[in-house]
């Protein structure tokens, strides 16, 4: 399928915007430096932001007004992607397709780029033109994102191993996975001037994508290529994880991907043609072989 729009423009928009942000910052420790580069510049589909650039479109603010918050999700993102692939967590060797940043510069200054990258999140969100008062409420967005994400981490690993039912599964992902997405379409939301029905309807949208994210990630886990998904198949059922697939079936879980993808773009239905741009976005997310 091709890459919608509004996901293509963000792909080539953010590489020299994370590489100027991250230029500004503190060079002394050039291991970590570089490691944090090997982290945000190898590639990766660029989601999140694109979500943040989609909802500020909806809610009519402009790419300068949004970059802060889409550059601060992506380096969350990424720092999670080096925390989970650490040995003490997921313990994976490649991802995007290259070695992960611990196999490339040891397992303490991986765990030293994460930290920084979701320090330096943080630090996007304020070097912004928006008013205090909305840097300061995407500040607290951010932050019960990424504690959330946290919780999510904490909830797969216990997981591990046990038979999880659909609700403790979609637990999992709601927060693990989801509470990011549905953080940058909110921080999109604040950078313009949306009122509560629109950004309801935007949550609504987030919530629903979120999850069909993560199932459509399970199903690619079982049918994927690993040179195309940039991480190892099938690592999942190795380790006795629970996925939809698991639980419910190839089928069911591919059919509960595309139910989820109906309902987050129903939910953008009052918005109009201003909202195309998140509907191919949830159009790809689902049929993606990556």
């Amino acid at each position: 399928m091709k890459t919608p729009e509004l996901l293509a423009a963000t792909q080539a928009r953010m590489p020299q915007a994370l590489e100027s942000f991250l230029s500004r910052q503190n060079p002394l420790a050039a291991p970590l430096s570089a490691a944090m580069r090997h982290a945000v510049m190898n590639g990766g589909k660029r989601v999140r932001p694109a979500l943040v650039f989609g909802a500020a479109l909806a809610a009519g603010a402009s790419g300068a007004q949004a970059l802060p918050a889409a550059l601060a999700v992506e380096l969350i993102h990424c720092y999670s992607l080096v925390h989970d692939d650490l040995p003490c967590m997921d313990n994976d060797d490649l991802r995007r397709g290259q070695p992960t940043c611990h196999k490339v510069y040891g397992e303490a200054t991986a765990l030293l780029a994460g930290d920084t990258l979701q320090a330096l999140a943080f630090l996007s969100l304020t070097d912004s033109p928006l008013a205090p008062a909305v840097q300061a409420a995407q500040l607290a967005k951010l932050a019960h994102a990424a504690a959330d994400m946290a919780v999510g981490q904490a909830l797969d690993l216990a997981g591990e191993g046990c038979a999880l039912d659909l609700a403790a599964l979609e637990r999992v992902h709601r927060h693990k996975t989801g509470a990011l997405i549905r953080a940058s379409v909110a921080l999109g939301a604040m950078a313009g001037t949306a009122d509560e029905s629109l950004r309801q309807a935007l949550d609504t949208y987030a919530d629903c994508l979120g999850l069909a994210f993560q199932v459509h990630d399970d199903v690619l886990d079982v049918i994927g290529d690993t040179q195309k998904i940039g991480k190892t198949a099938g690592k999942d059922e190795a380790v006795a994880k629970s996925t939809y697939p698991a639980l419910l079936g190839l089928e069911a879980a591919q059919a509960l991907a595309v139910r989820l993808h109906d309902e987050a773009v129903a939910a953008l239905a009052p918005l109009g043609a201003v909202a195309d741009p998140l509907r191919e976005l949830a159009d790809f997310l689902v049929t993606r072989d990556h």
